[in-house]
């Protein structure tokens, strides 16, 4: 359950809300569950009850404390996890009892306590609404209420079999996650036709122009050439405190409406950008223009498959490399999101903000691990943006199934630690990363598997041998038991051909990570060893074996002897050249 008091100084209109119809129709059958003496009248069940009326009731100590009394409402939501099962009146009334106990509304066993109400108008959640003067004319106690309230809340979730969300009660969730569009936002890109809030449209922004960034200045620059309007916050004094960012369209009475880096998620403070560039970051490697996309993206996996093994022990106490894998990994998929064609770019993306959500806060990330993500990530910016065909959709391929690697064990290191919706977050990218992979590698691997089909059998028994040879027994069984088996085959039997030691390749490409958690082994062997052996995208040769036979055609065709009718003059010729039986 999530929860979160709402202070006010109108009760009315409190009670309006809570008894209309809602912001979007949205409010059903409200009616009251609970309230401090259960016999409070109801506007939902009782047609001659007014709103005034529970309002004068409310309000009768407010009125009698006899002097003004800032923000004395108030209003507490109290929201199911959409997993849970639908709750009765009962209890949600017997929720609301024990909730306001525990924030000091009303204390059990305490005649002196606030008065309040628990109305409900949707099957998941409910509304407590109190006023904070007491019946003895003193103030309500409601000094961290929130902690105490989220304890108790654990406690419900656990009795009544509901979903826990203790996790996301932690300092280091809050901290982690980036900042939610308020419901203001949600209404206004709803009215204005925009696919989402410009608060999330600035973020994107703000992280595509962080990926791979050398320094501030690139950063800045970057940021202009998207339109993203940029200025530092300064202290009296001159200097700097933070950064803040605006999209040019979105204006308020006084002009851009700015927010702060940490506004818009914890990781984007100046503090924490600063850090990023602290870390340094590499050069990439210059590659002809012919292949430079497709070079990035493989420079980049090889960083990803590295960094999988800073997740693969769940229990080891590094959060600083676990820290740097995430906060890197985001900056990739944001640099593979600008660089990609529209056959993955959405999937990419929402990959990234997924995963953005699986950070880790109040550790300071290992500034190694931290560079080599951020270096990946500008490879693939400096090598451009990829056509999606060939050698580069055959490279993307091999990036995206190291990602989806890396998201899966993201998810499986947060849940190992409790830390439910993480690893939910982190789930969530990696099924955006499967149907982006699916995407880029279902033909390339259709033609290796056709090509692993017509291998004669003594090179199939041969590169069988070769993976009973590299890899333990378990592990070779699996392989050769998987559908992309052959792909597998064709891919070994062509590193051969190509002057490579199969053995010492596939060796090599598994000793990186162990491939239990692969949704296919044999998929993420064929794309390390095709990388690393630097061998050609299938589709290429798949064409020109095609290319070959053209030529081998053409070449017998003039070979062949022909014969000619000769043409009798002024009469046309009817029938076609023939060419004599063979």
């Amino acid at each position: 359950m999530i929860s979160k008091p709402r202070p006010g100084s109108k009760t009315i209109g409190a009670l309006a809300y809570l008894y209309g119809p809602g912001k979007a129709n949205e409010h059903t059958d409200p009616h009251i569950v609970a309230s401090w003496d259960g016999f409070t009248p109801d506007p939902g069940r009782d047609p001659g009850v007014t709103l005034t009326q529970l309002r004068d009731a409310l309000d009768l100590h407010v009125v009698q404390y006899g002097k003004s009394v800032k923000q004395h409402v108030y209003h507490r939501p109290v929201r199911a996890d959409p997993g849970d099962r639908i709750l009765s009146d009962e209890e949600w009334g017997e929720i609301a009892r024990r909730l306001v106990a525990a924030a000091g509304i009303a204390p059990a066993g305490d005649p002196d306590g606030c008065r309040w109400i628990a109305v409900r108008h949707a099957d998941d959640h409910i509304h407590i609404l109190a006023t904070t003067v007491r019946a003895d004319l003193t103030q309500a106690n409601l000094w961290k209420d929130q902690y105490r309230v989220e304890d108790e809340l654990t406690k419900i979730e656990h009795q009544y079999g509901l979903r826990s969300l203790a996790d996301t009660r932690t300092r280091e969730y809050r901290a982690a996650i980036p900042k939610r569009p308020t419901g203001a936002e949600l209404r206004k890109a709803e009215r204005l036709g925009l696919g989402e809030p410009q608060r999330v449209s600035l973020r994107n922004a703000v992280r595509q122009a962080l990926a791979g960034a050398a320094d501030e200045q690139e950063f800045i620059a970057r940021l202009a050439a998207q339109g993203v309007l940029f200025d530092v916050r300064r202290a009296p004094s001159g200097d700097a405190t933070g950064y803040k960012f605006a999209l040019p369209g979105d204006v308020g009475g006084s002009g851009p409406l700015w927010f702060s880096g940490g506004k818009l998620a914890a990781d984007l403070s100046r503090g924490r950008i600063l850090a990023r560039f602290a870390a340094g970051i590499d050069r990439p490697e210059h590659h002809s223009p012919q292949s430079r996309p497709a070079s990035g993206r493989r420079q980049a996996s090889s960083t990803v498959d590295r960094a999988l093994t800073t997740l693969t022990d769940t229990d080891s106490g590094d959060d600083g490399r676990a820290a740097a894998t995430i906060s890197g990994a985001v900056e990739v998929l944001d640099a593979l999101a600008a660089t990609s064609t529209t056959l993955t770019r959405k999937e990419s993306l929402q990959a990234a903000r997924a995963l953005e959500r699986t950070g880790i806060a109040h550790t300071r990330a290992a500034r190694s691990d931290l560079r080599a993500m951020r270096s990946a990530a500008r490879a693939i910016l400096q090598d451009g943006s990829a056509t999606g065909g060939g050698e580069e959709g055959a490279a993307a391929a091999t990036i995206l199934s190291s990602l989806l690697l890396l998201a899966i064990l993201i998810a499986k290191w947060h849940a190992a630690r409790g830390h439910e919706h993480q690893a939910d977050a982190a789930r969530a990218a990696a099924q955006h990363l499967r149907t982006a992979y699916a995407r880029h590698a279902a033909a390339p691997l259709a033609i290796l598997d056709a090509e692993g089909r017509r291998l004669a059998q003594p090179v199939q028994d041969q590169q069988a041998e070769t993976v009973r040879r590299a890899l333990p027994a378990d592990q070779a069984t699996r392989l050769l038991a998987e559908d992309g088996w052959t792909a597998l085959a064709a891919t070994l039997a062509e590193a051969e051909a190509a002057g490579h030691d199969p053995e010492a390749l596939l060796a090599q490409a598994s000793s990186r990570r162990e491939l239990a958690t692969a949704d296919s082994a044999t998929a993420v062997l064929t794309w390390r060893i095709r990388r690393d052996a630097g061998l050609p995208p299938a589709a290429a040769k798949r064409n020109a074996r095609a290319g070959a036979a053209r030529a081998r055609t053409a070449t017998t065709d003039r070979s062949r002897p022909t014969t000619t009718v000769p043409a009798v003059q002024d009469q046309p010729v009817a029938s076609p050249i023939l060419r004599p039986r063979r």
